[in-house]
């Protein structure tokens, strides 16, 4: 085989819905390819299958010894920077006939911002956009860089568009979460409020979005408040995964290094300065037992981020 094949990798989730999403996905991205004889297999790291070991396992049993893997994660976050890495790595080790090379998380990137207007644009229903704060809601992280690209993409967001102003928040693990960004909105005048999902396929996050964007509408009923969707299965996504892998095989590929918390110290993240990442291990991992009480034991193949 002289084309190396596209790997998609996942996260995972437990929702069924958002992994029927990326299956799909993963059928998309082979359609578009299919003119060029590229083959295309998806998998996950956690939590859901298929797993990326049964991926890895399809393409090598198809002939493929050297592969092309595309983070479908938005930032680069732990699981770019560290867990992706060390799960095809451990394929590696398994199979040493084999190879890899990582392209760049999908944003920011031009398309989603397109994507995040398109979607902005549907729920406001023929409203023009004059008049409409938006929230940008990510997933939130313990990485600092990864918070501010969020927040890189909001400011992306409000560039050259009618909005009144654009605003980052998070679901998780990170401040101001979706209550509080909503009320800094209102505080700052907005009446309605488009907010938006970034988030790639449906799950557990993107419903919370959901839930607690209608219950600030709920309970705040001076302020207009509409929910877009999430990016989604889509021809333009499928577009720029491609470009992430033609930029794997050809370009020059680097990580966001010179805010990344792991290279450079950053006030309030010392302890993360140089430190090695030890992914943990994943249930659906074969030859990495579990922690039994949590089902997040460490792994055995350490990666350095960046790397």
């Amino acid at each position: 085989m002289n084309v190396p094949p596209v790997l998609l990798v996942g996260h995972g989730t437990v929702d069924a819905t958002g992994v029927a999403e990326f299956v799909a996905f993963t059928d998309r991205v082979r359609r578009v390819l299919a003119a060029e004889n590229v083959d295309v297999d998806g998998g996950f790291i956690e939590l859901s299958q298929p797993t990326v070991h049964e991926a890895w396992t399809a393409l090598s049993g198809r002939g493929h010894t050297a592969l092309a893997a595309v983070p479908m994660v938005l930032v680069a976050a732990g699981h770019a920077k560290g867990d992706i890495p060390a799960a095809l790595q451990r394929e590696v080790v398994r199979d040493r006939a084999t190879s890899y090379v990582l392209g760049r998380p999908l944003g920011p990137h031009p398309v989603l911002q397109h994507l995040l207007d398109q979607r902005v644009t549907a729920a406001l229903r023929g409203d023009p956009g004059a008049g409409t704060a938006v929230l940008l809601v990510g997933r939130g992280s313990t990485d600092p860089d990864a918070n501010a690209e969020v927040c890189k993409v909001a400011r992306l967001l409000q560039e050259g568009r009618p909005y009144d102003f654009v605003e980052p928040a998070f679901v998780s693990l990170a401040r101001p979460d979706v209550t509080a960004g909503l009320a800094r909105c209102r505080a700052l005048g907005a009446r309605r409020v488009v907010v938006a999902p970034y988030f790639l396929f449906d799950g557990v996050l993107p419903r919370r979005v959901v839930d607690q964007a209608t219950a600030f509408g709920a309970e705040h009923p001076d302020v207009d408040v509409r929910i877009a969707g999430y990016l989604g299965d889509c021809d333009e996504l499928a577009g720029l995964v491609v470009e992430r892998y033609r930029e794997a095989l050809h370009g020059d590929i680097r990580m966001n290094c010179d805010t990344c918390a792991y290279r450079v110290l950053l006030p309030g993240f010392e302890d993360k300065l140089g430190a090695a990442q030890t992914p943990h291990s994943h249930p659906h991992d074969p030859g990495n037992p579990d922690d039994p009480a949590h089902g997040h034991g460490h792994g055995q193949v350490e990666a350095v981020a960046g790397e």
